[in-house]
């Protein structure tokens, strides 16, 4: 299956992509943008009727750690260090009206 690129196409991309083609890059790209969108269309010819789906190629599990409390409430501790405290939370001087 031939895949045409047309120059509307090339140009499009080369503002997306903040480039400045050629004339000659431009053919360039456009055969270029041609042979990839042509294997794309032979990888779809694949019989993938046998092969699971998968989000990654390598096996993921999980590996974060239990969520486990291991410090404690130390609200008291941390309130010491502000420069004022209301109702269990930091005071601090407005920084803007």
């Amino acid at each position: 299956m031939a895949n045409v690129i047309s120059d509307e196409t090339i140009e499009y991309v080369g503002i997306l992509a903040k480039l400045e083609l050629s004339p000659q890059e431009r053919e360039q790209a456009k055969k270029d943008m041609g042979s990839m969108l042509d294997y794309i269309d032979r990888l779809g010819e694949l019989d993938t009727s046998d092969v699971e789906p998968m989000s990654h190629v390598f096996p993921i599990n999980n590996v974060f750690r239990e969520d486990i409390v291991t410090n404690g409430d130390m609200r008291r501790e941390i309130l010491s260090n502000a420069p004022g405290e209301k109702d269990g939370m930091f005071m601090a001087p407005r920084t803007f009206e």
